[in-house]
């Protein structure tokens, strides 16, 4: 086979074809002190395109002083370059979370081992450790477990398509099984008791809000004015409250789940409790005077304390939760409320699809797995409804 080698047009490196059909990026990382020669260092690619871009990527961490030699690269190192210069697109508070699992769980196990040492073995042995039970605490639930075995998966797969290790060591990890959380859907009843059992609770226009629109915690508590279009009867829901990762951090306004906004045409009883609570809120307003939001955080809230600021996620849960043993419903949790919606929505009729949206739900298929099994009275009301047509149709 010929060689075809082409010189990097910035004289960055150069790229050349081997004899086994791969393609090689030669670039140099510094120059020897004892001989004075160059110190180089190879990329390799199934195609020219792809150690192209490996190269570029490489020559550039040389530039910036942030190149380690794989061979002497430990995992420690690693993270802090992947986590550093790899996630420029994610949310802020995403790599707020990325930092802290790296810090708190996965340096803690593995920082000395050598980056091209790491095993599948070595990973699953740290996977099973965080399940276990540790000085009397409990081991970590199967979704967090996931959470930062992804975490590592993304650094040690960053490391493969720069050619630093040939495969992620990350994969074919066995993780611990996820148990789905028990939902408890109200029933109508329920609904109704639960209502009734919240008359004169500073919270019920809240649970009101998110039974019959599905709507989050957070996205009920960020709901600001300007997203609520009374005129067209409808709520945009782009935006959601959180507590900022960093320890003692305010309260934020950030993207929604998934990042997939959605406009909500709920049932016009629902404007009509939003018209009530601004007009409640202009009270408070009025009342509260210079004090009205004084200790700062998002503004234009939809949903407020007397003061203009914005309630506590825990402090509405409990009560959910108090209520719900009060009317005999136990370990009932606010978003039991958004799975009541649903179920009601998809006996009532609605298709598939529209609950997916207005839940925010990424699939149609997802929305179907959570709740399919809430809707075996639909089929009856399917039949029931094909033999009305039939008779109209056939006279029977």
């Amino acid at each position: 086979m010929v060689k075809r080698r082409n010189r990097n047009a910035h004289g960055a490196g150069t790229i050349r074809q081997r004899k086994d059909g791969r393609w090689e990026g030669r670039f140099t990382v510094g120059t020897n002190p004892g001989t004075g020669k160059q110190v180089q260092r190879s990329v390799y690619g199934k195609t020219q395109q792809e150690v192209r871009k490996k190269l570029a990527e490489a020559t550039a961490s040389v530039d910036a002083g942030t190149f380690l030699e794989p061979s002497k690269l430990t995992l420690g190192n690693w993270l802090d370059i992947w986590l550093a210069e790899y996630n420029p697109d994610i949310k802020p508070q995403t790599l707020i979370t990325y930092k802290t699992q790296v810090r708190v769980h996965i340096k803690p196990a593995l920082r000395a081992v050598k980056l091209t040492k790491l095993t599948t073995h070595m990973v699953q042995v740290f996977v099973n450790s965080l399940s276990n039970e540790k000085d009397n605490k409990p081991g970590l639930k199967p979704k967090t477990v996931k959470n930062i075995h992804s975490v590592l998966y993304g650094a040690m797969a960053q490391a493969v398509r720069l050619g630093y290790i040939r495969s992620n060591p990350c994969e074919n990890v066995a993780l611990p099984r996820m148990v789905p959380h028990e939902m408890h859907p109200l029933t109508k009843s329920e609904m109704t008791a639960f209502l009734n059992a919240m008359e004169g609770n500073e919270y019920k226009s809240i649970c009101t809000v998110a039974m019959f629109t599905g709507m989050r915690l957070g996205e009920i508590t960020g709901l600001t004015w300007d997203r609520v279009n009374f005129r067209e009867g409808t709520i945009l829901v782009d935006r959601q409250l959180m507590r900022s990762k960093i320890k003692g951090g305010p309260h934020l306004l950030v993207p929604v789940k998934n990042d997939n906004p959605r406009k909500l045409t709920p049932a016009p009883f629902v404007m009509q409790l939003l018209r009530k609570q601004k007009s409640v809120q202009a009270q408070m307003r009025l009342k509260a005077g210079v004090l009205w939001g004084s200790e700062g955080g998002p503004e234009n809230l939809v949903f407020t304390n007397g003061l203009g600021r914005h309630f506590m996620h825990n402090t509405i849960t409990h009560n959910v939760r108090r209520i719900g043993e009060a009317i005999g419903v136990k370990n009932l949790c606010f978003h039991d409320l958004r799975h009541t919606y649903a179920v009601n929505a998809l006996r009532a009729g609605d298709d598939v699809k529209t609950v997916q949206y207005n839940l925010g739900h990424a699939t149609a298929a997802f929305t179907l797995d959570r709740y399919g099994h809430y809707t075996d009275d639909m089929r009856s009301d399917s039949a029931a409804r094909m033999q009305s047509f039939a008779q109209d149709v056939l006279n029977l």
